[in-house]
């Protein structure tokens, strides 16, 4: 799965043309604010985990950090990533450009509440150069697996 599943994703929605690719690598949070040229906190990063033996997908603000008691308290279990050779087998993205479109059947996407502070922000799309603009609501309408909003994180509340 790539940025090419990502854009067959958006085709669905007439979106297919709002996936933007850069020449110069967007994989970590600050590398993506700068390409998109944003601040680092509306880059909405795609985190992955396992839970039960199945792969979850948080997705948050970018200067947002989870929360391990939340996630506990929610999840029922201790917060465990994904390795870099899971996130590709499970979830269908390598590591920097995890997003929640495009993605293997069977992940639960949950998007945390640190999003929603932003009009728009900026999820990854597929590879580790590209990203795509989106509302909130645009966000949870088009993330596959999407289980809803949660309050998963910890940290950006002191920012703004």
């Amino acid at each position: 799965m790539s940025i090419e599943a990502v854009r067959a994703h958006f085709a669905r929605f007439g979106m297919e043309d709002k996936v933007l690719e850069f020449e110069t690598s967007s994989a970590t949070v600050e590398l993506a604010a700068q390409a998109a040229g944003v601040i680092p906190a509306r880059i909405a990063k795609s985190l992955s985990f396992k839970v039960d033996g199945k792969a979850v997908i948080i997705v948050t603000a970018g200067d947002a950090k989870v929360d391990n008691t939340k996630f506990k308290g929610f999840f029922h279990t201790k917060a465990k990533m994904l390795t870099p050779d899971e996130v590709v087998d499970l979830i269908g993205h390598a590591i920097g450009g995890v997003c929640p479109f495009g993605i293997k059947d069977g992940v639960d996407v949950y998007l945390d509440v640190s999003m929603q502070r932003f009009e728009t922000i900026f999820p990854a799309a597929g590879s580790s150069n590209s990203c795509i603009e989106l509302t909130c609501a645009q966000l949870e309408e088009y993330a596959c697996g999407c289980k809803g909003w949660g309050d998963f994180c910890k940290g950006w509340q002191e920012e703004a």
